[in-house]
């Protein structure tokens, strides 16, 4: 069990953590027909706009309250329902997420209360579901917010049933942040192999994957879990639960639906995809399908291919808890060495991760870590998100970016780290980056070398001193 420590230090130096609001956003944009707006200043929402649209490269709808100093100090309640009636007008939306901001938490805003008086006063939207959840910026993380909005959409939109088996086929999948919407996308392709038919919660694969659409503008999600499929979430035949994080959600669906849910820290790496696999065939009551059998092999072969690129490899890691797990326990199972590993704030899975030690920090704890195991050997890779490019030059070794934020990068977010074949090209990233930072030793040319000029010319060498050639 790896111990968990927090330096003592009044600020952070070079920021890991994104707030929980941009969190719990992240899990809206998962729904279909959904409009987030975070309840705070204008401020808030633009750096949660441009950290979204630099990472997905696609327009991302969020509004905002736009909380000013009066109304921080007085009242804000009005700038909720007023900003609430608006979007129903003109956007027409069919989910409204409304998480707070550390402003309007410390102001000590009753999301609920203000949601009453805006039933009260506009019964006309009483069709419109708004799902308020408490996210203040100043603890957590994304990955805390994310399962807060993901618990929050449950309490709200799921009512209690015994009705679960109903629909034979369909599986729910409770999506950790840590997904990314490749991952989704590989994911319900893996669920369907077996004859299931999945249904995410959030789905970032169907609102985020990258796709061009008939609209121009939208200033509403154009794709996502709808919401007539989130209220028949209690007739599945089970719920997937992909991340300890979403733990409590789960809980909170088991005990509204009664539904049996099966639960994986991950999906990265051999044991856990073998576990997730075992279940689907579980579920299905049909044999593991050929071509699953053959991406199994396939990751085989090439943990085989690459043990001399991971084996003993010295690796530092910066991330959420959920994926920090996942790719700690991934690498120690292919046989790399963690020399640092750092979370941005405390969560119960990190008592999983394969270290004597668990930093509770930033990327300067990471760099701190990495350069002081001289008896380790020097870390020779750094693995988080695109914060992370400066510290890994400075320590001289590549960047596996994974995470949020990736701006540095084009289609960081279609990436696929999850199932037996997103595990196998994990492998190979990794092994391409060592092999393209460290090389062989340079050809030695002896001072003896017999051969002909052209020869020599042809295969060029560094000169020692003192060298010369001999012809004949």
């Amino acid at each position: 069990m790896a111990e968990i420590h927090k330096r003592s230090k009044p600020l952070a130096v070079n920021p890991l953590k994104a707030s929980q609001a941009l969190g719990a956003s992240l899990a809206f944009l998962g729904l279909r027909n959904c409009l987030p707006m975070l309840h705070g200043s204008q401020g808030c929402t633009a750096f949660g706009k441009v950290f979204f649209v630099r990472h997905f490269r696609e327009p991302i709808p969020l509004q905002t309250t736009a909380m000013d100093q009066l109304s921080t100090v007085m009242n804000a309640d009005d700038n909720v329902i007023e900003g609430l009636r608006v979007i129903c007008e003109k956007s027409r939306p069919e989910i409204i997420g409304l998480p707070t901001t550390g402003l309007s938490e410390t102001q000590g805003t009753d999301l609920r209360r203000v949601l009453k008086i805006f039933r009260e006063r506009h019964p006309q939207f009483e069709k419109v579901a708004v799902v308020p959840v408490s996210t203040p910026d100043y603890c957590g993380c994304l990955e805390s917010g994310y399962a807060l909005a993901v618990e929050a959409i449950i309490d709200t939109l799921v009512r209690e049933s015994a009705i679960h088996g109903r629909r034979r086929k369909q599986v729910n999948v409770l999506a950790s942040s840590m997904l990314t919407p490749g991952d989704c996308e590989a994911i319900k392709e893996w669920v369907e192999a077996f004859g299931l038919r999945p249904v995410l919660l959030p789905d970032l694969g169907d609102s985020l994957d990258g796709h061009l659409v008939p609209q121009e503008t939208s200033s509403l999600t154009l794709g996502g879990t709808p919401h007539r499929e989130i209220e028949c979430l209690g007739e599945a035949a089970a719920t997937l639960v992909v991340g300890r994080s979403l733990n409590r959600a789960a809980d909170l669906l088991k005990a509204r639906t009664g539904v049996p849910d099966y639960r994986f820290d991950h999906l990265l790496g051999l044991d856990a995809c073998d576990a997730f696999t075992a279940t689907l065939a579980e579920i299905s009551g049909v044999a593991v399908p050929a071509r699953v059998e053959r991406q199994r092999a396939q990751l085989q072969d090439a943990m085989v291919d690459s043990h001399f690129m991971t084996g003993f490899l010295r690796v530092a890691i910066a991330a959420d808890p959920d994926l920090l797990v996942a790719l700690g326990q991934f690498l120690a199972g292919v046989g790399a060495v963690l020399i640092s590993a750092v979370a941005p704030a405390r969560a119960e899975v990190l008592d999983r991760m394969p270290t004597a030690e668990v930093q509770i920090g930033d990327l300067e704890d990471m760099e701190r870590a990495a350069t002081a195991c001289e008896a380790s050997g020097s870390v020779q890779l750094v693995i988080s998100n695109s914060h992370a490019a400066a510290t890994a030059e400075r320590l001289g070794v590549p960047l596996l970016r994974a995470g949020y934020p990736q701006y540095d990068r084009v289609g960081g977010h279609t990436c696929a780290w999850v199932g037996y074949r997103g595990s196998r090209q994990v492998l190979f990233n990794i092994a391409n980056l060592f092999l393209g930072n460290y090389h062989d030793i340079a050809v030695h040319r002896s001072v003896f070398w017999i051969g002909t000029p052209r020869q020599f010319e042809s295969q060029p060498a560094r000169p020692t001193a003192g060298a010369r050639l001999v012809s004949h």
